[in-house]
């Protein structure tokens, strides 16, 4: 198994991702650690997690955006665990896309960059403390394609994933020299994940502004990639566990990217 003997803290471990990625985690042998603000969500990912596999899973309620909560739980983990291998951050905002910046106020603009780096870097900042102590670990981000494309209605999703994929380069050379690795990863919109997270509602606006459905606005958005579709939770979540293993040991600083040729490096 990849994971086998890993210890697995996933922030936002409720969400569409981070329960896909707990249920991979799981499979492949990680002790898993969720966190995140909804317990009935963490309590339904944690038993898809033993479904899947999992002999030990633990949850608890953490506001990821608060520094002390996140450092009080991730000491809890590494005194109970042992150690802390793999930290992923795949907390969500909800947030306004689809506007031009006419139609866009600062508040919204600011919304999504201050609450993705936030979050990241808190928990990153609590999970490289532990991880540059025992002298190994692999830190997980989620950007998405607003990183590198353009225009209208994407100025707040591109400042916070450009913004994301800076700081997890950085970071990764930062951390590189310990041992400790920084992957990001880049999916574009998982056609799997409306019915289950915030993108469902904030992808509904977007087609409601452009007059057409959800489904449409989904069919035209798998049109634009090389593969005709769009990715799925377990294709990022394998990608994930795959990241977090021995097996990509020399795999850092990198940004992988899951948009099914929506973009081309």
């Amino acid at each position: 198994m990849l994971l086998a003997g890993k210890v697995a803290v996933i922030h936002g471990g409720g969400g569409s991702i981070g329960a896909a990625t707990a249920r991979v985690f799981a499979r492949e042998g990680a002790r898993l650690f969720l966190a995140g603000r909804s317990l009935p969500r963490l309590e339904r990912a944690a038993a898809a997690a033993r479904d899947a596999g999992a002999s030990d899973v633990d949850i608890a309620v953490i506001d990821a955006m608060d520094q002390a909560d996140v450092d009080t739980h991730l000491d809890g983990v590494a005194m109970r665990a042992g150690s802390v291998d793999v930290a992923l951050n795949a907390v969500g905002f909800d947030h306004v896309q689809g506007l031009a910046i006419a139609d866009t106020s600062l508040e919204d603009y600011l919304h999504p960059t201050v609450g993705y780096l936030t979050t990241n870097f808190v928990t990153a900042k609590a999970a490289s403390r532990v991880m540059l102590a025992q002298g190994s670990g692999v830190i997980l981000t989620i950007s998405t394609p607003g990183a590198r494309l353009t225009g209208r209605g994407l100025i707040g999703n591109a400042a916070q994933s450009a913004g994301l994929e800076g700081f997890s380069r950085a970071l990764a050379g930062e951390l590189g020299p310990a041992g400790v690795r920084v992957v990001c990863v880049r999916p574009h919109a998982l056609s799997d994940a409306v019915d289950s997270s915030y993108t469902g509602e904030m992808f509904g606006r977007i087609a409601a502004a452009g007059g057409i459905g959800m489904d449409a606005w989904l069919e035209g958005l798998a049109g634009s990639t090389l593969m005709g579709r769009l990715p799925v939770l377990d294709e990022v979540a394998e990608y994930l566990a795959f990241a977090a293993s021995d097996r990509a040991a020399s795999m850092t600083g990198g940004i992988a990217n899951l948009t099914a040729g929506a973009l081309v490096d």
